[in-house]
């Protein structure tokens, strides 16, 4: 009795603590990565300011947040790798996004050469507003992500995914981390070796509802 009591006293904390953007997702029907597979390290990348925006747009958002839909390819992919390589993980920088952090990243980067990296909310936004993408990538053993040839979020031609003038080291990881993701069921972004796309943005628009 005094153990379930101290379980039931541990779940309401936990639920206390959840933040108002969490409980939001939540209450959509969103699911958190890590209440499905926790050896999935998130660390969102909006939630601090080295990003390319220079500023925090996630004020209590920490979690990794997807559609229902996304959730089993994920956990696919992350099988496929640690098939592939026991000793590497998949490690999510962003998930799911509301469409009004979506609002202020265009607003930010709108008349700039940088604003052809961002969906324009007027035209239904991207993926993540759907919780159909994710921004990812591979850990290695130590927890230290392996190299890709640019940081995640590097909004430049080096970041393509046909951007050959990296190290062979580099190059290999790219593919790997594509072809885990091409395998369990999502697709990639050419401009960006760590984004990837559950269905295309016709799909998303007819079949799913934006997080507002």
């Amino acid at each position: 009795m005094i153990v379930w009591l101290l379980f039931l006293s541990f779940i309401e904390i936990h639920a206390q603590q959840k933040s108002a953007t969490a409980t939001y997702l939540d209450s959509l029907g969103y699911v958190n990565v890590a209440e499905k597979d926790s050896s999935i390290l998130v660390s969102l990348m909006y939630a601090r300011d080295d990003n390319f925006m220079g500023r925090c747009l996630y004020d209590d958002l920490r979690e990794a947040y997807l559609h229902k839909d996304a959730i089993d390819p994920l956990l696919k992919a992350q099988q496929i790798l640690r098939a592939k390589h026991p000793d590497y993980r998949l490690i999510i920088f962003d998930a799911a996004r509301p469409m009004h952090i979506q609002q202020q990243m265009w607003n930010a980067v709108k008349g700039t050469r940088q604003q052809n990296y961002v969906s324009n909310p007027a035209h239904g936004g991207g993926l993540h507003n759907y919780g159909l993408a994710v921004d990812i990538s591979i850990v290695n053993a130590k927890g230290d992500t392996i190299p890709m040839g640019t940081k995640v979020d590097h909004l430049g031609r080096e970041a393509h995914t046909d951007y050959t003038a990296i190290s062979s080291e580099a190059l290999q990881n790219r593919r790997l981390l594509i072809s885990v993701m091409r395998e369990a069921g999502f697709r990639s972004l050419p401009s960006e070796w760590w984004h990837f796309n559950l269905v295309s943005r016709n799909v998303a628009r007819v079949r799913y509802k934006v997080i507002p």
